[in-house]
């Protein structure tokens, strides 16, 4: 392993907290400043950590940072991201990429043009889940894949965030918030995305913050809530795709994955360790399959962790900017199929990302 990528963290919130548990376990990383347009807490968790306190352009222009972690709100990513790179820093985002590809794609020529790196999250796919459930795919245990059910609701966000009014804004929502996980898992399963036909609509409940110093808080709300998506992959397999903020319950199945020869659970893309169940014709009863892919106890952090070790050894990352721009232009045309009623095919494609090896390190493979 050559010299860590040197980091700085842009944007300190509620998400920072997981990457700041896992960054002190890989060691090809090493968390160097921090730095958040709120200037009291970007004190505090450079204390918490143990680095530099910066401001945004400080932070930006210290010649000592590689790499940026950007957690700031979805519509800033493409700005400090642009930002970023033209300061010669690699870049790993929190998703979406951006608001929509047209936004999101000067990042990446930007990044090809300076001969530097984009990655984005989720990178929950590297873990052991996700990537049991693929090579349980690929093994054929449960034949050919014939389609997919994926179901992710919740009432919404503001009963746990302490400040979730940009989920109510553009870049947030069910679908630019939620589905990255589900949509790059599918991609990770399946390969690229074709063509997609959406719904989306909104209910007129009212809304507040439900805890925190914001508690009470009226909250606007100028995005679709409820979203339903049919899916093609290249290789033929569909999907049927639902994220809403507007589901109190369900019995809904999380994650499933049709088989010609059996039933494959994947477990929560939002986590990176759940197990993975399969049924069969074979074995029809449930039963959980052993962990056979992907990094083990992993965090967020592992894809930069990933992209960091394929910059040493010179090949592409797994979490990539790529694949978080035709997941964006995926999600985009979902939106555009529901305002438009018609089909919409993709631009874009990406290649089927690697998999992990079981009990690889991201710092060594």
């Amino acid at each position: 392993m050559g010299s860590p990528l040197r980091v700085g963290v842009i944007g300190v919130g509620k998400i920072s907290e997981q990457y700041f548990a896992s960054l002190p376990s890989l060691p090809n990383l090493t968390l160097v400043a921090v730095a958040d347009i709120d200037a009291a807490r970007t004190k505090q968790v450079a204390d918490e950590q143990g680095v530099r306190a910066l401001t945004v352009d400080e932070l930006l222009a210290d010649e000592s940072i590689d790499a940026v972690i950007n957690l700031t709100i979805p519509a800033a990513h493409v700005e400090v991201g642009m930002k970023a790179l033209s300061a010669g820093k690699h870049v790993f985002a929190e998703k979406p990429l951006g608001l929509n590809p047209a936004e999101a794609q000067p990042m990446l020529d930007l990044a090809a043009e300076k001969g530097l790196r984009v990655g984005s999250a989720p990178d929950t796919v590297l873990g052991t889940g996700v990537q049991t459930a693929r090579q349980v795919l690929d093994s054929g245990l449960i034949g050919d894949a014939v389609g997919a059910q994926v179901h992710w609701s919740a009432p919404g966000h503001e009963r746990w965030h302490p400040s979730p009014l940009f989920y109510y804004q553009p870049g947030g929502g069910p679908l630019l918030d939620m589905a990255p996980y589900y949509l790059t898992t599918l991609i990770t399963l399946f390969g690229p995305i074709v063509r997609v036909t959406g719904l989306a609509t909104r209910s007129n409940r009212e809304r507040h913050v439900w805890t925190g110093p914001l508690e009470g808080t009226p909250i606007p709300v100028d995005i679709d809530t409820h979203v339903t998506a049919l899916i093609e992959h290249a290789n033929g397999v569909t999907t049927t795709l639902t994220v809403s903020f507007e589901v109190w319950a369900t019995r809904s199945p999380l994650f499933e994955v049709y088989g010609t020869k059996g039933t494959l659970a994947v477990p929560d893309p939002n986590r990176f360790s759940d197990p993975v169940e399969v049924a069969t014709q074979d074995e029809p009863e449930w039963h959980e399959v052993p962990v056979s892919a992907g990094y083990e106890n992993a965090g967020r952090g592992y894809g930069l962790a990933d992209m960091a070790r394929a910059i040493e050894t010179d090949r592409p990352h797994r979490a990539s900017g790529q694949l978080a721009f035709h997941v964006l232009e995926a999600m985009d045309a979902i939106l555009r199929s529901s305002a438009e009623k018609r089909e919409i095919a993709l631009t874009s494609t990406v290649d089927r990302p690697e998999p992990v090896p079981h009990g690889a390190a991201p710092e060594t493979w």
